[in-house]
């Protein structure tokens, strides 16, 4: 019988876990959002693994999207009327659709 006893196996961290600070993690995001830096040699030399420092700034973006959304004004919408009904429509609105529409609630 063999019996191998690891105590540590490679790769493994060593000691506990490492704790950054907000700070830190910002200046690095900052340093990483700038134009033509490749993040990853950015984050050897930080001494932080490139993979943390994607998601640190890929939270990030989605903090700022999800403020941005939060605070989007809605789109104008232009308004139709034909009669009694009221066509309501975004400027995303495909022109063959507003017509097939309008077809619709005339002949109605």
């Amino acid at each position: 019988m063999i019996e191998a006893v690891v105590e540590r196996l490679d790769g493994a961290p060593v000691g506990e876990r490492r704790r950054w600070s907000d700070e830190f993690k910002g200046q690095a995001v900052a340093a990483a959002m700038a134009p033509d830096v490749n993040v990853s040699a950015l984050a050897r030399r930080l001494g932080v693994s490139p993979a943390q420092l994607f998601g640190w700034r890929s939270a990030h973006l989605k903090t700022l999207d999800e403020a941005t959304s939060a605070h989007r004004s809605p789109q104008a919408l232009t308004e139709i009327v034909i009669r009694d009904a009221i066509i309501r429509v975004g400027p995303d609105i495909m022109e063959a659709d507003l017509r097939r529409i309008i077809r619709a609630v005339r002949t109605a």
